[in-house]
């Protein structure tokens, strides 16, 4: 429950150690309670006498939180990284969109992020930093890795897999990334396409499905970010059997970019917001 164990140790030892209610950066002392702050609500100890300096137990844990990434601000690191990886043009409104925060929320910590030098704004358009950009790499190469041994080595459903894989990004050391990254053969993207950064680049030519004319053999290679968090469209990919890997017949193309697709004996309906975020390659008949 604690995610600093020195402050574990120094208020389970107290007496009247009570519970644990609520959590967020700074030392708080007042009438018969201490709240510990550290980052995004707080963190409020009711009843307790604590007999320490706090003085010093406050800079113990400024020193100690000073060199964590929390995941709060990997959440937002990666989802700029993610929207940009897909071409989105990164403005608040598309942070309050992916995230479901509320403005005002994503307007206070896009102003952190720019203090401790994650992110740059020109304009309205957000953009992050070498270090910002580092950080965010890093939870998505874990991510991806971990969906790589869900679904390549446990099993678990294609369609399933980020939403398990976001469980455990946060918790993966350097070096266990690395062993998974080893004992997966060194994979360069995650199981629905997406690269998985600081590997090889991929080099196979992709266009957006909804831009293929019909007539077209094609082969998935790709699902973005923005239907991979979209629980009913990857089910209704997976149900329909169109995942990455699999080939189909573009029968007819809209003028919109809908299109029907013949895979194996299956007609499949792909409308255009779908289609524009799956990347497919040609593929021969």
């Amino acid at each position: 429950m604690f995610r600093n164990q020195r402050l574990r140790e120094t208020v389970e030892n107290e007496p009247g150690f009570a519970t644990l209610v609520a959590w967020g950066s700074t030392l708080v002392v007042g009438a018969g309670c201490v709240g510990v702050n550290v980052g995004g609500g707080s963190w409020v100890l009711r009843k307790v006498r604590l007999r320490v300096r706090l003085e010093r137990l406050s800079s113990s844990l400024t020193s100690d939180m000073a060199d964590e990434y929390h995941p709060p601000v990997e959440e937002y690191l990666t989802t700029i990284y993610e929207l940009a990886e897909d071409g989105v043009t990164v403005i608040q409104a598309r942070l309050v969109e992916r995230l479901g925060h509320s403005a005002p929320s994503v307007f206070e910590m896009i102003k952190r992020l720019a203090a401790k030098g994650y992110v740059t704004q020109s304009g309205r358009t957000l953009s992050l930093t070498t270090e910002g950009k580092s950080v965010a790499e890093s939870v998505v190469r874990k991510h991806r890795l971990a969906e790589r041994l869900l679904t390549d080595v446990i099993g678990l459903p294609w369609d399933k897999a980020h939403l398990e894989a976001g469980k455990w990004e946060h918790v993966i050391s350097d070096e266990v990334e690395e062993r998974l990254r080893i004992i997966l053969d060194d994979p360069n993207t995650c199981p629905h396409g997406n690269p998985i950064p600081g590997t090889r680049p991929v080099t196979t030519k992709l266009v957006k499905l909804s831009e293929v004319p019909s007539g077209s053999y094609i082969r998935l290679e790709r699902v973005t970010e923005t239907v991979e968090i979209d629980n009913a469209a990857m089910m209704y990919l997976s149900q329909n059997e169109f995942i990455t890997g699999t080939e189909a017949l573009v029968s007819t193309r809209a003028p919109d970019g809908s299109v029907s697709l013949q895979v194996g004996q299956r007609a499949v309906a792909v409308g255009s917001d779908l289609g524009s975020n799956l990347y497919v390659a040609l593929a021969s008949k």
